[in-house]
């Protein structure tokens, strides 16, 4: 069977994790080229937002005016996650689309529960009931918290309100991102974004295409 084939028949949920200056955008266009060298049909979105009311949601979630409470900020998260999910996401693996989507349910896991200090059961209960999957293949971009940092300052432009935590609450973020990669290694592939941007991208890439390797295989 056709790889176009094997995408139009099932779609795969694909995610981009990273804290702050770990170059997400460098290979999210990196990953969506690959995969539509290899024949698939992209839907790309991003957490929070993809759908009119998530958008909405992340303004005011990323507004440095805003002083959210961290129970607020996680349900807020949820809600454009569910949004999404519902009118975006499932319509497009129902169709064999892939869905690359930067961010999703791990990004909770660790800015809400490793950065924010909620409980990781409320997240997981909150996954089970509005979420109720886990993405196919994740890519973590791991990277020293203030090497990240610099990189985001060097870019220039206002910090949003999330941006302006200090480096101990990233320094939480990085923890619980690798704890879970250390809990997933099927799911989870760690890379190292420490190198130059090609370099970060193409070992993305690699791993993306062992992740696709098996999952074309399958009957």
């Amino acid at each position: 069977m056709s790889v176009a084939a094997a995408a139009l028949r099932r779609g795969a949920l694909l995610s981009l994790e990273g804290g702050e200056g770990a170059g997400k955008s460098t290979v999210l266009g990196a990953l969506q080229a690959r995969l539509e060298a290899r024949g698939h049909r992209v839907h790309a979105t991003r957490e929070p937002g993809g759908t009119p009311a998530g958008e909405a949601i992340r303004a005011l979630l990323l507004d440095p005016a805003q002083a959210l409470l961290p129970s607020t900020e996680l349900l807020l998260m949820f809600a454009a996650r569910a949004q999404l999910v519902e009118a975006v996401i499932e319509p497009a693996l129902a169709r064999g689309e892939t869905v690359l989507s930067d961010r999703f349910t791990d990004a909770s896991f660790a800015y809400q529960g490793g950065g924010r200090g909620l409980p990781m059961a409320q997240i997981a209960e909150l996954e089970r009931v509005f979420v109720r999957r886990a993405p196919d293949f994740t890519l973590l971009l791991d990277l020293d918290v203030e090497a990240g940092l610099e990189r985001a300052r060097a870019r220039g432009g206002p910090a949003d309100r999330i941006e302006s935590e200090r480096a101990e609450f990233f320094e939480r973020v990085r923890r619980a991102y690798r704890a879970r990669a250390l809990a997933e290694p099927g799911r989870i592939a760690l890379i190292d974004a420490a190198p130059v941007a090609a370099e970060v991208a193409a070992a993305a890439c690699a791993a993306l295409d062992a992740f696709l390797d098996r999952w074309e295989a399958r009957p």
